[in-house]
């Protein structure tokens, strides 16, 4: 995974909560009621997201999934060179007979 886009996208995601808080703990009942402006922030900044922020989350996505491909490629070789290794030894276990 590239650690760019991954961090790029988490830096937008916080700035997309933290700059709405900002903004409504400005307001006197928001000051009063801080949970109720960490909500109204979780809300705005998600709409945000979702509007704004596809890009960098199909990067984000798309890296992830080369990643676990590769990762499935290699362990299908591995596995694939572990039954050659047992197919060979039961040959060279059996007697020159039956060969």
């Amino acid at each position: 995974m590239r650690a760019r886009s991954a961090l790029v996208y988490t830096v937008l995601r916080l700035l997309a909560f933290l700059v709405p808080l900002g903004i409504l703990l400005l307001f006197p009942i928001f000051r009063e009621l801080p949970w109720l402006a960490a909500v109204f922030a979780a809300l705005i900044g998600l709409s945000l997201s979702l509007l704004f922020l596809r890009r960098p989350l199909d990067q984000v996505t798309g890296d992830l999934a080369e990643r676990r491909a590769a990762s499935r490629r290699t362990g299908a070789e591995r596995d694939a060179d572990a039954e050659d290794a047992v197919i060979d030894a039961t040959r060279d276990d059996r007697p020159d007979a039956e060969r």
